[in-house]
């Protein structure tokens, strides 16, 4: 994985707001193996017909083109991205395209056991897993599915892989998970998992989602220095990284807080997404896509999907809005747009 050698410094995703944009996440596809009630609807859900997926060699492309204007660190998202067959074979092509230097993966696990080392081997570098409760019921609670063990089951394969540290994405949602936190801490203690704790967003397909449902950053931060004392915030070596990290005074254990509600990081972003049959988002709660598949299927130069690139980073807006009065939820749930 080494620079690109055809970047051009005139023609980087640059928004209006001077963010430059170097990290694609790329949705794989929007079928799921779970049905998390903050993501999907529990049942008669309606996914894309598969033809109309980007091909792996279609995802390439776009990335390959993208890392003329800047890209170098991709993650594959879904959906749930292992329920995409022979995914290993997509990470490969991605780590052999000149400029890509980071492939980072989301999954919830349940299929890991199975995967992690072919993962690791092709070339993913940087591993997400979503889990937002400890306990089993929790669990079921959360995703209305029984697949607790597998989960457990493919973390331990992703350390037997070598990924470490391995990072936790926990949801935090108050009347649920508020006692799964110091579980949460416990584990970030004892092991090498870093546990990132994420405030509920107003993604979920059922359109439920309320502020009063948030377990806000500074609650959670609060429980957690109730029962270990006070926690020393983290530099991050990436400045643009969504989490806040903390680390226990004594040293064990580093926990992280994405606060997209109380305390968005709109201000940092240089991700942009591209959804699974080929749509250019800018923001995760973006109301506008651009369609770069027709591009790709109808024989468009290269010039052209760069131009779409350049065109959806442009119209990129300061910020959600998710604290104004003008918030709007996207139409398109998580698991339709790619975590």
């Amino acid at each position: 994985m080494s620079a690109p050698e055809s970047t051009n410094l005139d023609r980087r995703l640059v928004d209006r707001f001077g963010r430059v944009h170097n990290n694609l996440r790329i949705s794989v596809t929007d079928r799921c193996n779970i049905r998390c009630f903050y993501c999907m609807p529990a049942d008669n859900v309606q996914f894309m017909p598969r033809h109309e997926l980007l091909s792996f060699e279609e995802i390439e492309r776009v990335v390959r083109i993208g890392t003329t204007l800047g890209i170098d660190r991709v993650r594959l998202t879904g959906g749930e991205p292992l329920v995409r067959r022979e995914l290993h074979r997509l990470v490969a092509r991605l780590a052999n395209v000149s400029g890509i230097v980071d492939i980072g993966l989301t999954t919830n696990a349940v299929l890991l056991g199975e995967q992690a080392q072919q993962l690791r081997d092709a070339g993913v570098k940087r591993l997400n897993i979503s889990l937002d409760a400890l306990d089993p019921e929790i669990f079921k609670r959360v995703t209305r599915r029984d697949s607790y063990d597998k989960v457990i089951e493919g973390i331990a394969a992703a350390r037997a892989a070598g990924f470490s540290p391995i990072k936790i994405n926990a949801v935090s949602v108050k009347g649920l998970t508020e006692d799964q936190i110091i579980p949460f801490a416990e584990l970030a203690r004892e092991t090498d998992t870093e546990v990132r704790f994420i405030e509920f967003m107003p993604l979920d397909a059922d359109s439920q989602w309320e502020r009063d449902k948030v377990l806000l950053a500074d609650e959670i931060m609060a429980m957690l220095q109730a029962e270990f004392g006070s926690l020393e915030p983290v530099p991050s070596a990436n400045p643009n990284a969504p989490a806040n990290d903390f680390q226990f005074a004594d040293g064990r254990g580093k926990i992280g807080m994405i606060a997209s509600v109380s305390q968005p990081f709109c201000s940092t972003c240089n991700r942009f997404r591209l959804t699974a049959e080929g749509k250019l988002r800018n923001c995760l709660f973006s109301h506008e896509e651009v369609d770069v598949r027709d591009l790709l299927r109808n024989g468009s130069p290269d010039e052209e999907v760069a131009d779409a690139m350049v065109s959806s980073i442009a119209a990129k807006n300061a910020g959600h809005q998710i604290n104004s009065a003008e918030f709007v939820q996207p139409d398109r749930p998580m698991y339709s747009i790619g975590g």
